[in-house]
């Protein structure tokens, strides 16, 4: 009878730090970056606690496992936050990278990150208001956050930051961002890096600001888009002048007879 429970013992010690073994996202930090186009770079960062050494070996077993999709590491994770929070709804995400991060041990328990970015099309909509200036609305039909009952909004544990080229005139935004402070002339002069923090109310953004190129931005962008809708005819041209040029030198470096 002492051998059973003893026994029993034995078998709860062993059981009890893998029940108490856990991995929470702790933080959740997404970073939107707005280039000159309608393509947006999203960097996303997700902290983690992990409770015990059960569950950081566990964890730095995963980040050595060879091919284990983001499904796999949601599973791994237990948990629905491991997702791009920035999604279009008419098309998928490019250029996808994903880097589960290092752990930083704190007594028996660890602290990691996991770092995901990736590319969004059609995040802004862009129309000419004037010569060389050009006004880009941010799509909020892009967020994917938590749904509460008054719509969309960021977790408590989270923050979204909008990144806008150098010189951009901000035009319009709401919710007033928790960072930076509005000036006391009402605007964000010389402000690029917009921040909103726990909690935020998404369901009414709006968020809307004016780039002004340059005359060398203008030409470049001119011809640009002169190489997208005539790039078939233009390979075409340059490969007919190699074929004459080549020709050309195989004729005359014939030895005359």
């Amino acid at each position: 009878m002492k051998a059973l429970i003893y026994a029993v013992m034995l078998g709860m010690l062993l059981i009890m730090p893998i029940a108490h073994a856990y991995i929470n996202v702790t933080y959740i930090n997404t970073t939107v970056i707005l280039g000159p186009n309608a393509t947006g770079k999203v960097v996303e960062v997700l902290s983690l606690y992990l409770s015990s050494n059960v569950s950081i070996n566990q964890y730095m077993q995963d980040r050595a496992a060879i091919n284990l999709t983001l499904s796999g590491w949601q599973k791994a994770l237990n948990t629905n936050l491991l997702v791009e929070h920035i999604l279009n709804p008419t098309s998928s995400v490019s250029g996808f990278a994903f880097l589960p991060g290092p752990v930083t041990t704190v007594g028996t328990a660890g602290i990691a990150q996991i770092t995901m970015s990736y590319y969004v099309g059609n995040i802004t909509s862009v129309k000419e208001i004037a010569p060389r200036k050009f006004e880009y609305t941010f799509n909020d039909n892009v967020f994917n956050f938590i749904h509460t009952a008054s719509g969309e909004a960021l977790p408590q544990s989270g923050r979204l930051n909008l990144i806008i080229p150098t010189g951009s005139q901000v035009l319009s935004i709401y919710p007033l961002p928790d960072y930076p402070s509005i000036s006391f002339l009402g605007n964000y002069t010389n402000d690029t890096i917009f921040s909103w923090y726990a909690g935020e109310p998404l369901s009414k953004f709006t968020f809307a600001y004016v780039v002004t190129q340059t005359m060398g931005q203008e030409v470049l962008s001119y011809f640009g888009s002169l190489l997208t809708v005539y790039r078939v005819e233009l390979f075409a041209f340059i490969f007919i002048v190699i074929v004459i040029v080549a020709a050309y030198f195989l004729i005359t470096s014939r030895p005359r007879r």
